[in-house]
């Protein structure tokens, strides 16, 4: 139970003071930038699938016989979010050429406000899978949140490239 909760709060993040899923949001992206920067997009591909799946066990198992099947502390799926929506990042900076230790400010900025934006609008299928409870249900809704902030962060890097270059 002990491992589970470590994993769940991904590492006593979710235990800060107030917002944990911010915390865990910005606790995640220096892990994105060291994953990117062992193995790019590949490796970041991993983390990604590693804390999905990890974390659904973990959640599972930290809230069995819990009342509450979403406590706030749990934030491994923050970091599985938060990590989608930096994913297309991660893909355009090794499309680009660029130095692997290289991840700009103005995209992780991008991806992380996108990926807080969605994850409390929780608009369609983010909500969805919030109202659909258990581990899964906990997970999903960060994976969707993150999947929408990575579209958004990719049209606006293309609109963004196509105006200023």
């Amino acid at each position: 139970m002990m491992v589970a909760r470590l994993i769940a709060s991904f590492g006593g993040v979710g235990f800060l003071p107030k917002a944990p899923g911010t915390w865990g949001s910005l606790a995640a992206l220096p892990f994105a930038w060291l994953l990117h920067g062992l193995g790019g997009p590949f490796l970041l591909t991993i983390g990604i699938l590693a804390a999905i799946l990890i974390g659904v066990r973990a959640t599972q198992e930290v809230t069995r016989d819990a009342k509450d099947h979403d406590p706030g502390w749990v934030v491994i799926d923050e970091v599985a979010g938060q990590w989608i929506a930096l994913w297309p990042l991660s893909i355009g900076m090794v499309m680009a050429g660029s130095d692997p230790w290289v991840f700009p400010w103005p995209g992780v900025l991008g991806g992380f406000f996108l990926f807080r934006l969605f994850d409390i609008w929780k608009p369609g299928p983010v909500g969805w899978a919030d109202r659909r409870g258990g581990p899964w249900g906990v997970m999903l809704d960060d994976v969707f949140a993150g999947l929408f902030a990575a579209i958004v962060l990719v049209a606006t890097a293309w609109l963004g490239h196509q105006v200023l270059l």
